[in-house]
């Protein structure tokens, strides 16, 4: 490319980056700011949703019993497929909204939002009349004990005719992020969550419903969250749904989840994780001193703990994905760059405190969701310190996996979202349990951690320099600079 043709097209990128300055802050407010802005709102409705389950397991756990905890262990598989098709609709509309918002085209923005709203709802309803046709089965094949399957069903059931009200509210969850309303976000989750927590004790302790009565509340707080977010997709502030977007919304369906497959990918390789590891707790844990029932539940403690965790460092980045998506879309690299640095430092030290709590105080998390006798309390304490001894690693993981997906790398997102939980989580897995019985499964967990982040380092470092390298390798709107 020669020299007036580099300069054409880098002064092109200038002029759209001085004529947005007055249009969107994405392109020109101090990173530090947008990141509070948009990440401390992203992150306090992930947790709040991640609450939904651990709320639901502590009130269990105290009014059933740990095969009620059990139940929703099992169950939580059927819930994470249902995200896995609502995540890869929604953070791939956010991801195409983000891009062409800063390619200011706004008409491809607001299709793509329409698209959104369309197939979320479809992909609920078609994925609860599923669980309802095929539930006992199911339960089974997440590791469903002979003990803890009534518990499983009866919970489940109720979960299965929430999930298109789920649907509406973990898809349009980022649209909504990315439309540059992050503390919109954040109320309709407060409100679901809040619901369910007055809700669960009086259905469970006042009603007498056990699990299902803990469901009913689940699903009572997914609607009021989702009758927001519908209300929000028709007064939305970047673009406009309307008959015509409706229409020709599914055009962009292609886009949409090319862009969110990184999501799907990383929610479908943790059902199958989750089908692994529990199955392998019934199988070995049969022949320990510990049983069946007592590993399966303690492993779903921690799983909803790390899922906290990974709350936090999710919304870090997807609270950053309209910063990285917008800033790559403009031609801004260098904005671009210092956000993602920002967010890779944060995760750290948020996950490096948590592990020094877990190694510390195990047994004061574990006792949240009920005291039961001791062989319980001293596997489920193994089971948190040692599962969780490498998780900081994971944030470099999740972060970056969320970044190449954001800038438009679907491929490397795939790649980075597959290599802890199943390259290195599953083998390791079967290899361990193997030699070590029941424990197996726990330590699989600080070995997925290390290969996963060895692996994504790899990753980020081979293709960071094409990103923002020299001019000559980027590629902006089409054009080279």
């Amino acid at each position: 490319m020669n020299n007036k043709a580099m300069v054409a097209a880098a002064d092109e990128c200038d002029s759209a980056g001085d004529a947005e300055k007055q249009d969107n802050i994405l392109g020109t407010e101090s990173i530090g700011r947008l990141l509070r802005k948009f990440s401390i709102p992203g992150i306090v409705a992930l947790v709040v949703n991640a609450l939904y389950n651990i709320v639901d397991q502590i009130f269990i756990g105290r009014g059933v019993g740990y095969l009620g905890n059990g139940a929703t262990n099992v169950i939580f598989p059927l819930t994470a497929f249902a995200l896995a098709f609502t995540l890869m609709i929604g953070d791939g509309t956010a991801s195409l909204m983000s891009l062409m918002l800063g390619r200011k085209d706004v008409q491809s923005a607001s299709r793509g939002a329409a698209c959104g709203l369309v197939f979320s709802v479809i992909s609920g309803i078609v994925i609860s009349l599923l669980y309802l046709v095929f539930l006992e089965p199911l339960c089974r094949l997440f590791g469903a004990t002979p003990e803890i399957l009534p518990y499983a069903v009866r919970y489940g059931r109720v979960i299965a005719l929430g999930i298109p009200f789920f649907a509406i509210c973990t898809a349009y969850s980022g649209i909504i992020r990315a439309d540059g309303s992050p503390k919109y976000n954040m109320l309709g989750l407060v409100v679901g969550c809040l619901l369910n927590v007055i809700l669960d004790p009086i259905f469970i302790f006042v009603f007498k419903l056990g699990v299902a009565g803990a469901a009913w509340a689940t699903i009572i707080g997914q609607f009021a969250n989702a009758v927001l977010n519908i209300r929000y997709a028709f007064h939305m502030k970047t673009v406009r749904i309307g008959r015509s977007e409706l229409r020709q919304g599914a055009r962009m369906l292609p886009d949409v989840l090319k862009l969110g497959a990184s999501s799907f990918i990383n929610q479908m390789v943790l059902v199958v994780v989750m089908a692994v590891q529990h199955n392998l707790l019934r199988y070995y844990g049969a022949f320990s001193e510990y049983g069946a029932n007592i590993p399966i539940s303690s492993l779903g403690i921690t799983m909803k703990i790390f899922g906290i965790l990974i709350s936090i460092t999710i919304g870090l980045s997807t609270g950053a994905q309209p910063i990285w998506g917008y800033n790559c879309g403009a031609c801004k690299y260098d904005r671009v760059k210092k956000a993602y640095l920002m967010v890779i430092c944060v995760a750290f030290s948020v996950m490096i405190i948590a592990l020094v709590v877990f190694q510390l105080f195990p047994m004061a998390i574990v006792g949240i969701f009920g005291h039961e006798d001791a062989m319980y309390n001293d596997f489920a304490s193994r089971t948190l310190r040692i599962f969780l001894m490498m998780v900081p690693l994971s944030a470099l993981q999740v972060c970056t996996s969320i970044f190449f997906q954001a800038v438009g790398r679907p491929l490397l997102a795939a790649i980075a979202s597959l290599s802890r939980q199943i390259v290195f989580s599953v083998p390791a897995a079967f290899i361990l349990t193997s030699r070590m019985g029941v424990m197996g499964v726990l330590y699989s967990g600080p070995v997925a951690d290390v290969l996963g982040f060895a692996l994504t380092a790899v990753l980020l470092a081979a293709s960071w320099r094409g990103i923002f390298g020299n001019k000559d390798d980027i590629v902006c709107n089409g054009k080279s600079i």
